[in-house]
């Protein structure tokens, strides 16, 4: 039985946000660990309840570990869609530790399974609205999937149109993230909690151990782990175990740190309007302008400048390049992860080892991702030639696309997708075997050929589909004629 709480103090309120500390999510999480499985989302009005049977369910066998036969029979699911979900769990979790390169041969943590499978009701955001913007069905008459206002426009008219300006920023989707933990905190730490004899509040208590899981969902910008950061276990004496605390004195701490982190981040906001307004007047100097805000840069590489690495603490971007080409190497990017977004007609070479690559929104580009330990996905792009070595890909929403792949892992295909091409891993650059060791990619198993096809809608996207779409048989990739296949040179 676990031990009794020890009373604690009524929390101090949480300091006002800075810079250096703001509770964050963790956008791994709800960017690369999202599925569209049906059988895995939850309607929210049962979600708890349906979960907490789950975990008495998983829990009985003991200890806490959960492998693939056993989630596929509490969820009533294929093996290979519960191997899916405890891999791509893997992928997104906070550790290094990605598992065995086997498929469905890893076991998770519970406490893990359940946060993760909590997520999978999450409804990412809907771009802003605009009185003068056109309806879909005006500017890109369709019956697919496509109808959705992200995908509303091809790539290429994406990045050419006055509607880029409405989609969401990377402060609104870290916004959107910060408020769906706010409202759904409660009911997650009522799943990990464990109940012990007491009255009322102190009923329910969080160990140390089960706190540090949540940072799958939460963490600090500068990086402090959660246990450091709470009042209630910092200073903890590593060779005698913290006492449980009470989880409503979690609840409220946690809430008191996200309130906060969203009146930074509003406050922000307002700062970046404003200085975006002012720059059209010719009596401010540029770099007073700009202060804080995330500027794309006029320079040939077209990369994105970060003036506060603060906020985007673990992302380095390449945006809205046209008719170029950019090179970057492991010194040129900040963080684990890269994002390309709305590039149009150029090569980009990523040559760098990372944990997570993200290409969105181009269009008649080819992208060489040299080595991604965790996942790469792409997503709502056309006519672009992907160069990648991996452990995992996803790619979602694509037309007439050609993936040179070298991955570990099925490639996992999702949405309303045409024409692809799968084909081999096809470059070579001197650091490609040092940086593939550094992230942990294995160059001896290639799965480049074996795509696993999920559904056309994806329920977490809060974009209306037109009715009928869901019965719509979802499409896979073809593998590259191999007389058109050919080596990808790239020049030092």
């Amino acid at each position: 039985s676990a031990p009794s709480p020890v009373p604690a103090p009524t929390p101090a309120p949480a300091p006002a946000a800075t810079a250096s500390l703001v509770l964050r999510p963790r956008r791994e999480s709800f960017e690369h660990g999202l599925l569209p499985i049906p059988k895995l989302v939850f309607p929210e009005g049962t979600l708890t309840q349906t979960l907490a049977q789950l975990r008495a369910k998983l829990a009985a066998p003991g200890p806490g570990r959960v492998g693939a036969a056993a989630l596929a029979e509490a969820l009533q699911i294929p093996a290979d869609q519960a191997a899916l979900a405890l891999g791509t769990l893997a992928a997104v979790l906070p550790g290094d530790d990605d598992g065995p390169a086997a498929d469905g041969a890893w076991e998770a943590d519970l406490r893990d399974v359940l946060l993760f499978l909590y997520i999978q009701s999450y409804k990412r955001l809907v771009p802003r609205a605009h009185k003068d913007s056109p309806s879909v069905a005006d500017v890109w008459p369709s019956t697919s999937a496509f109808d959705g206002y992200l995908s509303a426009l091809s790539p290429i008219q994406l990045v050419r149109s006055n509607s880029r300006r409405f989609m969401p920023s990377q402060a609104d989707e870290e916004a959107h993230q910060l408020s769906y933990l706010q409202k759904h905190m409660a009911n997650v730490l009522t799943l990990l909690a464990d109940s012990v004899d007491g009255e009322g509040d102190e009923s329910m208590v969080l160990t140390m151990e089960t706190f540090e899981h949540l940072g799958f969902l939460l963490q600090f910008s500068e990086g402090t782990p959660l246990s450091q950061a709470a009042p209630f276990f910092a200073n903890s004496d590593p060779d005698m175990p913290a006492a449980p605390v009470p989880a409503t004195q979690v609840h409220d701490w946690i809430l008191q740190n996200i309130a906060s982190s969203l009146e930074y981040t509003a406050e922000k906001a307002i700062t970046k309007e404003n200085n975006q307004r002012s720059v059209s007047d010719p009596d401010v100097a540029m770099a007073d302008a700009v202060t804080n805000t995330r500027i794309q840069s006029s320079s040939s590489t077209g990369a994105s400048v970060q003036n506060n690495p603060g906020y985007y603490r673990n992302t380095s971007f390449v945006e809205g390049i046209s008719k170029t080409s950019v090179v970057k190497h492991g010194s040129d990017i900040k963080g684990h992860s890269i994002k390309v977004l709305n590039c149009h007609d150029s090569v980009i070479y990523i040559l760098a080892p990372l944990k997570y690559a993200t290409v969105y929104g181009c269009s008649d580009t080819t992208v060489v991702l040299g080595a991604i330990g965790k996942v790469v996905k792409v997503e709502h792009c056309e006519r672009v030639q992907i160069v990648a070595a991996s452990k995992r890909i996803c790619i979602a929403n694509c037309r007439e696309c050609i993936f040179y792949l070298g991955v570990n892992h099925q490639p996992l295909i999702v949405g309303d997708n045409h024409k692809l091409q799968v084909a081999p891993f096809n470059t070579y650059y001197p650091q490609l075997g040092e940086h593939l060791a550094q992230v942990g990619v294995d160059p001896n198993v290639n799965k480049w050929d074996q795509p696993f096809v999920l559904g056309v809608v994806d329920p977490h996207d809060s974009l209306s589909h037109p009715a009928g779409v869901s019965d719509v048989q979802a499409e896979s990739a073809t593998c590259l004629d191999p007389d058109l296949f050919t080596d990808f040179l790239i020049h030092n």
